[in-house]
């Protein structure tokens, strides 16, 4: 079980290196929040974080699904590493483009991106998220995956406010938008 824990942690350390990484590297301001809600949503995020890499380092179940439960944390270790390389290589394809989440604006070097994952699907990074997290409590086999049910609408509603904005300020996207699902391929 250690060695489960000890993969989830190490993906999770992973993904946030990776995403610190490239935003020194492609110049991405941090600019420090200036209002009460940037600053809330930031805390947000880091204690969300925090909480789960807490959770992930537990060494027993919290609010377990099942006794043993094999099945259920192999399934979720799949889930989780897909989850991964999705948001990763999402990331990685932005390169450039890409802006942290509070900010919802449009570089002047912007341009829409619809090679790789793009061209496919408008938010793999939401997604890998999603599935990270999703893998994450069935591997550490937790009804707090539950949660991700309260997760999802934030997400689709911060999809659609993004892409209000980019449709508005970034030439291409709206002929963009039309051509690609915004989370599931040739679906939704």
């Amino acid at each position: 079980m250690w060695l489960i824990r000890l993969y989830l942690l190490a993906g999770l350390l992973l993904h946030k290196a990776i995403w610190e990484i490239l935003k020194c590297r492609t110049g991405a301001q941090q600019k420090p929040p200036t209002s009460f809600k940037l600053r809330l949503v930031k805390a947000a995020k880091v204690s969300f974080l925090l909480a789960i890499i807490v959770q992930t380092l537990v060494p027993t179940d919290l609010f377990p699904i099942a006794k043993g439960a094999m099945t259920l944390r192999i399934a979720g270790i799949v889930i989780y590493t897909a989850g991964l390389i999705l948001a990763v290589i999402g990331r990685l394809q932005l390169g450039a483009n890409w802006s942290d989440i509070e900010d919802a604006q449009v570089a002047d070097r912007q341009v829409v991106v619809s090679r790789g994952l793009y061209r496919y699907i408008r938010h793999p990074i939401y997604v890998g998220d999603l599935l990270l997290l999703l893998g994450l409590e069935l591997a550490l086999n937790s009804w707090l995956v539950l949660g991700l049910l309260a997760l999802v609408p934030v997400v689709l509603r911060r999809a659609v406010l993004e892409e209000r904005v980019l449709a508005e300020r970034l030439p291409g996207y709206h002929a963009y938008a039309r051509r690609t699902k915004r989370f599931i391929p040739f679906i939704a």
